[in-house]
């Protein structure tokens, strides 16, 4: 009989340590503030997420309200995708922002970086506040100095002008230390700064570039609509909009969001196979 109760004891904590409960506890854990999980238990709670969304979404919309049900939008994107050239414009789109961001970086990169000659600084700093500036006042201006290039100039601005303020910060707050670091071993100062500002903040560099790269993304739809000789998805978008077709409308912003969280995610992979050591002291990872 003595026997026989640890047995029972044993198989019971086999039963509430069962796979199920192992997977409740990684759920609860994930309430918690400060927790790490695995890769495994995030999935399941986007996957969760995604289909509260998916049931909220069904829920409230009907064809009397002004919500498209999941259907009808499904319907619509297959319309679009095969009669309307959806998929056409979207690599019109893509192809735009893609030279554009190129640009924007390159520009950027050069005004934050000479920020450490006290000649240039002043001119940068001005540069940088031209994001106060409407781009509805200022598109004529454009249009008469790059003519053809109207979209890409509008967008290498728009973008530009937040890549470099956001860099100018990178590089200011860089400690002095690792100044003193790289100049007691006898470097240059053009030398300290490729190795300390360049090199050193390539990690922040990435970061601003994905954050930037969604803003360029988010104005693409706007400079499109400005200029629609050329095609788009903005320009697609905004045709759709204008009849007040809602379901068209909401299929193209989720091929939007899908191909911005696909770019985001390819400037993410681009920095951990670059920069490597970015993420080796947070605790998140």
């Amino acid at each position: 009989m003595s026997s026989s109760k640890p047995q029972a004891s044993t198989a019971a904590a086999g039963v509430s340590g069962g796979p199920a409960a192992s997977a409740m506890g990684h759920m609860l854990g994930a309430l918690a503030p400060n927790r790490v999980i695995s890769s495994n238990t995030l999935r399941i709670i986007v996957v969760f997420q995604v289909a509260v969304l998916l049931l909220v979404w069904a829920i409230l919309s009907s064809p009397d309200t002004l919500l498209p049900t999941p259907k009808a939008v499904w319907e619509a994107f297959n319309n679009l995708w095969n009669h309307e050239g959806l998929g056409s414009e979207l690599i019109t789109s893509f192809l735009l922002n893609a030279q554009a961001m190129v640009w924007a970086t390159l520009i950027s990169l050069v005004l934050a970086y000479l920020t450490v000659v006290p000649f240039f600084r002043p001119i940068v700093l001005a540069i940088s506040k031209g994001r106060f500036l409407s781009m509805a006042g200022i598109t004529f201006f454009f249009t008469v100095i790059f003519k053809s290039h109207l979209k890409v100039s509008m967008l290498v601005f728009g973008v530009g002008v937040f890549f470099a303020t956001s860099m100018i910060d990178v590089v200011a707050q860089v400690p002095k230390s690792k100044f003193d670091l790289a100049r007691t071993l006898r470097m240059g100062e053009w030398r300290v700064v490729w190795e300390v500002i360049v090199l050193g903040r390539a990690d922040a560099a990435f970061d601003m570039l994905r954050q930037n790269a969604a803003i360029g993304w988010m104005m693409l739809t706007m400079v499109e609509g400005i200029s629609r000789s050329q095609g788009g998805i903005g320009t697609l978008l905004l045709n759709q909009n204008k009849h007040f077709l809602l379901d068209a409308v909401f299929a193209i912003q989720i091929c939007i969001l899908i191909v911005g969280l696909l770019q985001d995610y390819a400037i993410g992979l681009a920095k951990k196979f670059i920069c490597p050591y970015a993420d080796l002291q947070l605790e998140r990872r």
